[in-house]
């Protein structure tokens, strides 16, 4: 297993590149969903703006505040200097566990001011030469032209919910330590509270900027399937706990052609330096292959239906696929009281929100919606 992006490199590539332990491997592999996840709702936007689902309109263009753009330029320099350069010029003191420097108040005051400088120097470079601003002038505004900034509100309102997902199906260690909510804030994610949170975060800015709620989530319903399936690769890459109960079943002989670690493993040297006694069910991966696949059965059947239907099939598939991994996954027995895990409760949830919205979107779609077979 590879705890950061440095045991990665050096194991498959025979390259030692210190500085790559700052960049954990299960967040790696997030950003790499994320970056997956906007490079396919910027192909739908743009679909669905040539097809005249939605439009392109005129925006106008904002006079700069330049009060705003040097302290955020200043503070952006500061900070990589502060942090970032000094961790570089010292990686050898903090390459046990670089994380925990990066969130101290150790750094570098000569070198974050001189890159403030610097980058309030660029800053001044950039605004000299900017065409002077003309009041009321407009430009046209692309739907696609919000996935930046749809990105990062998807990052910041998806991370808020799992963290809150997470902390509500551990309740209990909740109350008895309620300072794990600070002490490791990057740990402690739920997959279903990070749904739900991006999905609200993403459907406010897109509707704020002309896409209907019902188009962003069949746009975002293929996007969070991939994302879903890259970031369980980082769930497996890392061996972050994410992983079954004991397979100590023999492999059966008609999957001889499976590697035995996608049968059982134990996970060597994942990152938290747990050790199994007996190998278990590897249901990352299992995730990835069951998520790759939805997502190319959702993007080739995208263009089938009318509005709010492909996302509705999109929660079916997530359901589904979901309920029937925690069967063989490591959960707590929080609602052992019934025989059903958070997980399970909200996998069949989502299955019966699919089964209404299929039903819901087909009763009530415009008598003159084309759907394109």
């Amino acid at each position: 297993m590879y705890p950061t992006l440095y045991h990665a490199v050096l194991d498959i590539f025979g390259i030692e590149i210190g500085f790559f332990k700052i960049v954990m491997m299960f967040g790696f592999f997030v950003a790499l969903g994320f970056l997956a996840a906007n490079w396919v709702m910027t192909l739908e936007l743009k679909r669905y703006e040539a097809e005249g689902k939605i439009k392109a309109f005129q925006k106008a263009i904002e006079k700069p505040n330049v009060i705003w753009e040097y302290f955020t330029s200043v503070l952006i320099g500061f900070v990589f200097g502060y942090k970032m350069v000094y961790l570089m010029l010292n990686f050898g003191e903090h390459s046990g566990n670089p994380q925990s420097f990066i969130l101290s108040s150790e750094g570098s005051w000569l070198w974050g001011i001189l890159l403030a400088v610097g980058f309030a120097g660029f800053k001044y470079y950039q605004l000299r030469n900017e065409p002077a601003f003309v009041e009321g002038q407009t430009r046209t505004f692309h739907p696609y032209e919000m996935m930046g900034n749809l990105t990062l509100i998807a990052a910041i309102t998806g991370f808020a919910g799992a963290k809150l997902f997470h902390h509500l199906e551990y309740f209990s260690e909740l109350v008895k330590d309620p300072m794990v909510l600070f002490r490791d804030p990057f740990s402690g994610l739920t997959y279903f509270g990070g749904l739900l949170g991006g999905a609200i975060g993403v459907i406010w800015y897109a509707n704020k900027h002309g896409v209907k709620w019902k188009h962003m989530l069949d746009i975002g319903g293929p996007a969070m399937m991939l994302a879903y399936g890259v970031g369980r690769m980082g769930c497996h890459m890392s061996g972050d706990g994410d992983w079954g109960i004991e397979n100590l079943s023999p492999k059966p002989g008609w999957l001889n052609w499976l590697p035995d670690w996608a049968w059982a493993y134990k996970y060597p040297g994942n990152v938290h330096n747990i050790v199994l006694e007996n190998p278990v069910w590897p249901t990352p991966i299992y995730e990835v292959v069951m998520a790759l696949i939805i997502f190319g059965i959702l993007w080739s059947i995208r263009k089938r239906f009318v509005p709010g239907i492909l996302f509705s099939i999109y929660l079916i598939f997530a359901g589904f696929e979901r309920f029937l991994i925690e069967k063989i996954r490591v959960n707590p027995d929080q609602f052992n009281n019934i025989g059903f895990t958070q997980a399970e409760l909200i996998s069949l949830a989502m299955m019966f929100a699919g089964l209404v919205g299929i039903f819901y979107f087909h009763k009530t779609r415009p008598q003159k919606e084309v759907v394109e077979e």
